[in-house]
């Protein structure tokens, strides 16, 4: 790994960093210790030539979008990490828009409907980018991403861009071929319904209300910490298993929802690692599901 090689070249090319970046300040679960080298590039052009760099000087690239399903270690995170908020951008073309990948899922929600376009509803208030809403075929209240895309612009290994229909996307249960092969995604097509914007509203304030009912909202964490088992519920199972309130350290089993571990007092993710360890390990014993982390563990 040639740090000094790589800082020197996005130096010459105008490529906006920082080093020893604090990560917990990029995650919704704010925890997470340094990055070394914290990469912003303004747009496409900056974004190839960072990785295509960091290729050459053997310097590992990890991929941010908003944080929102991390959890980076306390030891932070080797190499550089790329944040994708810049390229953003929102265009809407009749019933369609096109999404730059750092977008966020909020605006993308809103400018559907602004512009009378119905199926993103679902969608509205998941804390993510539309990048890593692809990423992780993000899905909430009957709805998934796949129901609403029909292509997606994006890097291959070499970085080399094309572009990649849904019926190539392989989506799935949290999962997709971005996942699975290492496609970065640049940008998102979705095509919508025509609809009446009033209505669109209602239903996005009902589901914004019952994510804020049923969900801890006030505390940091990465969402579901959990995938869905088949024919049953992370959450269910959880608080059968009379986790709810439990602890190691500053994280907890939420009281609110089971599903959902929180940051309630300056968790680590050493705390986190060992509570969901305690989960799962309770939640087996009880009732024989080996649950799946939704949570993405990333750094040293």
């Amino acid at each position: 790994m040639q740090l000094d090689l790589f800082k020197k070249s996005l130096n010459n090319n105008g490529v906006p960093f920082s080093e020893k970046e604090v990560m917990k300040n990029h995650t919704t679960f704010k925890i997470g210790g340094k990055a070394d080298i914290f990469v912003s590039p303004k747009d496409e052009e900056q974004l190839i030539f960072t990785l295509k760099s960091a290729k050459e000087t053997s310097v590992p690239a990890f991929i941010l979008g908003n944080g929102s399903n991390l959890l980076v270690s306390d030891e932070g995170i080797a190499g550089a990490v790329i944040d994708m908020t810049s390229l953003c951008g929102i265009k809407v073309i009749s019933n369609e828009i096109i999404s730059g990948a750092g977008e966020s899922l909020r605006k993308l929600c809103l400018a559907a409907r602004d512009n009378s376009l119905s199926g993103l509803e679902f969608a509205y208030g998941i804390p993510g980018t539309v990048g890593g809403a692809m990423y992780m075929n993000a899905g909430a209240y009957g709805g998934e991403m796949a129901d609403v895309t029909v292509s997606a612009v994006c890097l291959d290994k070499d970085y080399n861009r094309f572009e990649i229909p849904i019926e190539k996307m392989e989506l799935s249960y949290r999962n997709s071929v971005f996942k699975t092969a290492g496609y970065i995604v640049l940008s998102v097509r979705f095509r919508l319904k025509k609809g009446d914007k009033d209505e669109i509203n209602e239903v996005m304030k009902d589901i914004f209300k019952r994510r804020t009912d049923k969900q801890p909202l006030d505390f940091p964490s990465a969402g579901s910490t959990f995938k869905r088992p088949v024919g049953n519920y992370a959450g269910t199972l959880i608080e059968k298993a009379g986790l709810k309130g439990k602890s190691v350290g500053g994280a907890m089993v939420s009281e609110k929802h089971a599903g959902f571990i929180i940051n309630y007092d300056n968790a680590t993710a050493k705390d986190v690692k060992s509570l969901i360890k305690k989960v799962k390990d309770t939640v087996y014993e009880q009732s024989g599901i080996n649950l799946a982390e939704e949570v993405i563990f990333v750094g040293r």
